[in-house]
């Protein structure tokens, strides 16, 4: 029996891929944090003799090579990929046997990247199967423009004409495997589907239910910000990334600590949103582990600055640090754990008043305060509400200036970017006040909402 093992990395929205017939097996499109796929595979008893990649990742650096390296696996990339490494190169119609059973055929499947190949696999007694990378997602496709905006309309193109050919090549029943489209940047819209075939995807995907033109106007109209780190993502993975050290980082001390912050490094306190708010060591920054850490801190952080992590426990900071080196953020500075207390040795903590939609429905009868929406563009377009500043979070370092004098109300869709932001503002030395909420709720407190033009 053919067993396919997905990986999830929720906090990126991907997945890679062991795919076993009980004695060997091949992995798809693996995170950096190599320990997990290893694991998988000792536990079942078998070998990993191929490592496949769909393209060379933008969010996220690869474990492909230090997974080969560690194995002795064939490390199979697109032949026309500039890496400056030794590996197997593949192309369009390339077939790799892996064991006795399972036949691998490289499809080439331009759009998320000009060199992006899906992998098709047969093997006796079940559907073909196909790993699609960027490529045919669930209910949606790769996007076009992580390469520039300058080549989205030609990617676009090719993502329809490359769906197209899946979807011309292989069965209504054969499965598919993405590895973007659980909440990573890299797919065009997200969807909440678990699994899907390409009968499915015929029936309801944009890019095989829209003609060309259509697909390709929706698709380039629909696309937001990314993170900022995916610029350094596709030079590190070309130029062949080494196993990550996860060894824990020094510890600091509370004069350590300020030193730190003094000298406008980031220190970041992994706690929740409200246990920050209630109290913590000032001039440090909230990004909590309960929410897309690695996604937000690689987005905001000046690329090189260094960072230093603030955890209740040692497992909380290893659990960090396993986030961080998925995006190339590979050595903390330094850590500290327990809790605000030891971290400020002794100063008095700073904190801030967290509230909801209803509250500041009213306040805003008494007193004018500054309401601050740090979501994307996308989700202001939808709606927004009336009066508020708009800064997206990705731009509100740079941009602290715009946000007016006075007491701020920040807030996102859920609370969790807006305890990013209000902690940047907080170290900035304003007076913010955390709109902890769903979004959805401010219809019904009578805040004067505006809806989408």
């Amino acid at each position: 029996m053919i067993e396919i093992v997905a990986m999830d990395t929720p906090s990126l929205g991907d997945r890679s891929y062991l795919v076993t017939d009980g004695t060997v097996a091949f992995v798809v499109d693996p995170q950096r944090d190599i320990d997990r796929m290893l694991a998988a595979a000792r536990e079942r008893g078998v070998e990993i003799v191929d490592v496949f990649e769909t393209h060379v990742h933008n969010d996220y650096v690869t474990g492909g090579l230090a997974l080969a390296r560690a194995t002795g696996a064939a490390y199979h990339l697109n032949a026309a990929d500039p890496v400056a490494f030794a590996h197997d190169p593949v192309g369009d119609g390339d077939v790799i046997e892996v064991g006795a059973q399972m036949r691998v055929r490289a499809l080439a499947t331009p759009g998320h990247t000009f060199t992006h190949l899906s992998y098709a696999l047969d093997a006796p007694g079940r559907p073909p199967a196909v790993f699609t990378g960027g490529s045919l997602l669930y209910g949606t496709s790769g996007r076009p423009d992580l390469l520039g905006a300058e080549h989205a309309s030609e990617l676009a193109a090719a993502q329809y004409g490359s769906a197209h050919r899946l979807a011309d090549e292989l069965p209504d029943e054969a499965e598919i495997y993405p590895t973007h489209g659980f909440g990573s940047f890299c797919s065009a819209t997200q969807s909440q589907a678990a699994s899907s075939t390409i009968g499915r995807e015929r029936r309801g995907n944009p890019v095989l239910t829209l003609d060309e033109a259509a697909y390709v106007e929706s698709l380039l109209a629909g696309l937001d910000a990314y993170p900022a780190y995916y610029a350094h993502m596709e030079p590190i993975n070309t130029a062949g990334p080494r196993a990550p050290d996860l060894s824990p980082p020094r510890r600091a001390d509370a004069a350590e600590l300020r030193r730190r912050i003094q000298d406008g490094e980031w220190v970041v306190d992994l706690r929740s949103r409200t246990a920050f708010a209630a109290g913590h060591m000032a001039g440090t920054l909230n990004f909590g582990q309960d929410g897309s850490l690695a996604t937000y801190l690689g987005w905001l952080i000046p690329w090189g600055t260094p960072l230093t992590l603030l955890g209740r426990t040692s497992d909380d900071v290893a659990a960090a640090q396993r986030e961080l080196v998925r995006i190339g953020i590979d050595r903390p500075a330094a850590s500290a754990t327990g809790g605000p207390e030891q971290w400020a040795g002794g100063e008095e903590l700073a904190s801030h008043q967290v509230a909801s939609f209803a509250d500041l429905a009213a306040v805003r009868h008494h007193r004018p305060v500054t309401v601050l929406d740090v979501r994307r563009d996308a989700e202001w377009d939808e709606s927004h509400v009336e009066g508020a500043v708009h800064v997206p979070l990705h731009d509100l370092p740079a941009r602290l200036d715009r946000v007016p004098p006075g007491e701020v109300w920040v807030h996102c869709g859920t609370g969790y970017r807006a305890s990013i932001a209000a902690s940047l503002l907080a170290a900035a030395g304003r007076r913010v006040v955390v709109v902890d909420d769903e979004y959805g709720s401010a219809a019904r407190t009578g805040l004067a909402l505006v809806p989408a033009a």
